[in-house]
């Protein structure tokens, strides 16, 4: 896609961008550092949005207000960004254990109640034994081999089991 701005439009574009990022640049970190309670994802997630205000540069003058359109933009990453959480176990526990130990406001409790309703929600969709399997393998911890054990199936029902819901969680949780 080829600019239709001119050379000396396109400098008060970088100038105009460059006000709005400082401007703009702390409370986009902080929305993310919130609910990602990552210094490093973030800067990721903010740097993102930063980009997209850039390619967007051409829509500036249908934006009324840039604070509501970062802070929505922002939400929008940080959803993408939970739902990556919620599809990998490893990222996911990691994030509550962060969380735990970090619940400084009330603002990300309820979010972080809001998310895990929502997880929940979806995991209350799935059928009871591949819902007992998940929540024996995510909320218990337990291997393949002990919840084979534990509920008298083989350990390739429940590998099966547990991919089939980590997939239809990913599929809903995409969806919303």
């Amino acid at each position: 896609m080829t600019d239709t701005y001119s050379l000396h439009s396109g400098k008060e574009m970088e100038n105009e961008f460059e006000v709005l990022f400082k401007e703009h640049n702390q409370s986009v970190y902080l929305l993310a550092f919130k609910v990602t309670k990552s210094h490093q994802q973030a800067c990721d997630i903010m740097q993102d949005v930063f980009v997209k205000l850039w390619e967007s540069r051409l829509q500036w003058e249908e934006i009324r207000n840039f604070e509501a359109w970062l802070h929505r933009v922002t939400r929008n990453r940080l959803i993408d960004f939970l739902r990556k959480v919620a599809a990998d176990h490893r990222l996911q526990e990691k994030l509550w254990n962060t969380l735990q130990l970090n619940q400084e406001s009330s603002e990300t409790a309820l979010d972080l109640k809001e998310s895990a309703a929502i997880l929940q929600g979806i995991v209350n969709e799935l059928p009871p034994q591949r819902k007992l399997v998940y929540q024996l393998s995510r909320d218990k911890g337990l291997n393949y081999n002990e919840i084979a054990e534990e509920l008298s199936i083989s350990r390739h029902t429940v590998k099966n089991q547990l991919s089939n819901a980590l997939r239809f969680l990913q599929k809903k949780l995409t969806l919303e």
